[in-house]
């Protein structure tokens, strides 16, 4: 068990970078003398010191970048909506694009020319004009049922009855003046006092 977990360490182990500053120093790489060493090690480490920097500068830019837009009231929204913008136009004018828009195109008038197509259209076509017609003829169907039903001898009774409630209740209201009088109080509705 222990030789598997050994073995597992040691290819992590390999991964990991070690500095070798201390045992570098004391033998140069080939063909190197000592002085050109030191002259390398000087150089790198102030190109690391370069590179620090200019990180810190673009930081700083950046931040002072985030604060123009903000007062410009430029949104990451705006620059997302303007960067799809730019790359969907480059994407139209990319000869991939067109050359596919094209051969679509071409398969798009072999279709719409095939019998098949023409066939089916004209299918699709009857079909929605005989639905069109059966909808309309069930339209009048029903306007003349609803016509017949309010010309009906129970209609005309119901109506008639709906008609003298409703002209009892709104005359008796309207007529009424005395104020004592159980269907109305002149402005005043009725109140119910009746207990359920």
């Amino acid at each position: 068990m222990e030789s598997a977990s050994q073995g597992l360490l040691s290819d992590t182990m390999t991964d990991v970078p070690v500095d070798n500053t201390a045992s570098a120093r004391t033998s140069a790489p080939e063909g190197l003398t000592e002085a050109e060493e030191e002259e390398l090690r000087s150089e790198l480490a102030k190109v690391e010191e370069e590179i620090g920097t200019l990180r810190q500068v673009l930081a700083a830019k950046e931040r002072h970048c985030g604060e123009l837009k903000r007062k410009l009231g430029l949104t990451t929204f705006d620059e997302l909506k303007q960067n799809l913008s730019k790359s969907w136009h480059d994407v139209q004018g990319s000869n991939a694009y067109l050359s596919a828009s094209s051969t679509l195109e071409d398969w798009n008038e072999k279709l719409t020319q095939s019998e098949a197509y023409k066939k089916t259209q004209e299918t699709l076509s009857q079909a929605g004009q005989k639905t069109s017609a059966a909808l309309s003829n069930v339209g009048s169907v029903i306007s003349r049922k609803l016509g017949d039903m309010r010309n009906s001898t129970t209609f005309k009774s119901f109506e008639d009855r709906v008609g003298t409630i409703k002209s009892r209740v709104v005359g008796s209201r309207e007529n009424s003046t005395d104020p004592h009088s159980p269907t109305g109080s002149g402005d005043k509705p009725p109140q119910d006092n009746a207990r359920f």
